[in-house]
């Protein structure tokens, strides 16, 4: 797998069809998790916890783990129902299990018609424990999109891994599969092409900073100091796409975000960008198709 680095002063502008300025991607991401694990290893669930004591895997840690399922029993029921009054869709990601686990809550996803990517297998088995083992990490990938596939009934366009903890062969594994994009990279404001040996792929960034996880947990952030930050984030990248098109990634965890104290950040948010008729509220698959058919628009020299 490689990518060019290419600054904004040597890209061309990025012209999103039908007269949209900027891409709004906001992501719920489905998780599921283990109530324990075999070994005695920390169980690292992804995101910060609830209480910061790591537990040995093969430990029942009641506070984390109910805390982090409460976004399945109410928080993405609140968010479904947010979504749902404002009008708008969400792109979500998938752990694989949850499909076994949680499959009510897949059904709600294709009932409104979102879209789904797969998100690893179980949000604990990180990809990168493979980094060594290409073979297994590929292994680790097939099983999660077999479940993806019978659950959601077609091959999942694109990936996001646990935690965005993916390896250098990861890209070339979902490209080998016949997958489109990679989500991993928080690198960019725009989508680029990977090129790996299976033939080139997007990347298309996510977003640790405008997260969840980030202005809830690790800045303890008000929800009007939230909403503030969010409508910052869209007036500035909506100002700079008056030249070149920009993707605004905003990053939601159900846990997190779904409690009652905290819904309004997002719904106000959401109210607010759908304000904006040049607004494109793309699937991550939409955007995978467009570039992979006018990247060399945008950046040239591109070698595919």
């Amino acid at each position: 797998m490689q990518y060019k680095f290419v600054p904004p002063p040597k890209r061309k502008p990025l012209i999103w069809p039908n007269g949209k300025r900027l891409v709004v991607q906001v992501t719920l991401n489905l998780e599921y998790w283990d109530m324990v694990k075999e070994g005695s290893d920390p169980y690292y669930a992804g995101g910060p916890p609830a209480l910061p004591d790591a537990m040995p895997g093969n430990i029942l840690d009641v506070p984390n783990y109910s805390w982090r399922e409460y976004g399945q029993r109410s928080g993405i029921w609140r968010l479904f129902d947010t979504f749902d009054e404002v009008g708008v869709p969400s792109s979500c990601t998938l752990n694989a299990k949850l499909c076994l686990e949680r499959r009510e809550i897949v059904d709600a996803v294709k009932e409104r018609g979102w879209e789904l990517v797969c998100h690893n297998y179980e949000q604990g088995d990180l990809l990168t424990n493979y980094q060594s083992d290409p073979v297994a990490e590929e292994a680790l990938i097939d099983s999660a999109l077999k479940v993806y596939q019978e659950a959601v009934g077609k091959k999942s366009p694109g990936w996001l891994s646990s935690s965005l903890r993916s390896t250098p062969n990861t890209p070339e594994i979902i490209a080998k599969k016949g997958m489109k994009f990679i989500c991993d990279y928080m690198n960019d404001e725009q989508p680029y092409i990977m090129d790996t040996r299976y033939g080139p792929i997007v990347a298309i960034p996510y977003s640790i900073e405008v997260n969840d996880f980030g202005f809830f947990l690790r800045r303890n952030f008000t929800t009007t100091q939230t909403l503030e930050m969010l409508k910052e984030q869209f007036d500035q990248l909506y100002e700079e796409s008056k030249v070149t098109g920009k993707l605004m990634s905003v990053g939601l965890h159900p846990h997190v975000s779904g409690h009652p104290f905290r819904i309004r950040a997002i719904r106000d948010f959401l109210k607010y960008v759908k304000t904006f008729d040049d607004v494109w509220w793309a699937s991550r698959e939409e955007i995978a198709d467009w570039y992979l058919e006018n990247h060399k628009t945008h950046i040239p020299n591109s070698n595919t």
